[in-house]
């Protein structure tokens, strides 16, 4: 799996989640549940991870999002 998006941003990451499913790429969510070590205080932030071969397509579902 390659990360195409890392964010802090939970808006952002809900955003990108919405956009994948709809352009039908599975992806997976890395550091979801750091929030529950790091008090939930954003100093971790969640990385999108798709398989390697969809790695062109999601970043062209994701060529609107601004990335961080």
């Amino acid at each position: 799996m390659e990360e195409v998006l890392r964010t802090n941003d939970l808006v952002k990451l809900s955003y990108v989640q919405h956009l994948l499913n709809e352009a039908g790429i599975s992806h997976f969510v890395a550091d979801q549940h750091m929030s529950a070590v790091e008090g939930n205080i954003g100093a971790f932030p969640r990385r999108v991870m798709v398989a390697e071969a969809d790695v062109n397509c999601a970043k062209r579902a994701l060529s609107g999002v601004e990335p961080g």
